[in-house]
């Protein structure tokens, strides 16, 4: 891990195109800004262990299919 000092105002740059700026300080709770293209998702870090977590949980739950035979056969009359 690259551990770097920065002050208030200050940057680095990740790759071209990707910037980190340090916003703003008080106390222990720092304020960053994230720069970068709109093909590029950022997202918190607590986000995203949430979401795999919730995906993993899921794969093991059977699908709950109840009824889908039937809107099926539905549609399928519907488009004739």
């Amino acid at each position: 891990m690259l551990v770097l000092a920065r002050k208030k105002g200050q940057s680095i740059i990740v790759q071209p195109g990707i910037e980190i700026t340090v916003l703003d300080m008080e106390g222990d709770t720092v304020k960053i800004g994230v720069s970068a293209p709109r093909e590029v998702q950022v997202m918190r870090k607590e986000l995203l262990v949430s979401v795999q977590e919730e995906n993993r949980q899921s794969v093991g739950k059977p699908l709950d299919v109840g009824g889908l035979s039937e809107q099926l056969k539905k549609m399928k009359k519907s488009l004739k």
